[in-house]
């Protein structure tokens, strides 16, 4: 297993990027996927199409998000977490993400994904404002 961690800079507020992050329409508008989403904790999401699934763990409004990622297979006793914080930053926001317990199998895959599809998409619909 192994862990992720980066900091992105979104240009936009932290209230928007988080909405981005946790409004189901929101997340369809700039992943041009189906989305289903609630922003509760215990309920479970899917993004892309259901791409990525998981289930929904801690809520603190415009500034955390943290969730458990399913993997095909995953051992329930070291559950994938992705945790998400912004910060207010002279640009928008600065996006701290970390992602544990990484199937290694699957880590090359997931760290492009979040560079090149998850944040770029992301950075892209708020630039294109």
């Amino acid at each position: 297993m192994k862990d992720y961690k980066k900091y992105y800079i979104i240009p936009a507020p932290p209230e928007e990027v988080y909405l981005a992050l946790t409004n189901e329409a929101t997340i369809m508008l700039w992943t041009g996927d189906k989305a289903e989403m609630k922003a509760e904790a215990g309920t479970e999401f899917s993004m892309w199409d259901g791409s990525i699934i998981g289930k929904n763990i801690e809520f603190e409004e415009s500034k955390k998000i943290v969730q458990q990622w399913y993997f095909d297979d995953e051992n329930e006793a070291t559950p994938s977490i992705v945790t998400i914080k912004l910060h207010k930053h002279n640009q928008g926001t600065s996006l701290e993400l970390r992602h544990t317990n990484i199937p290694d199998e699957a880590f090359d895959d997931i760290s492009e994904g979040w560079d090149q599809s998850y944040m770029a998409e992301l950075i892209d619909f708020y630039e294109e404002d």
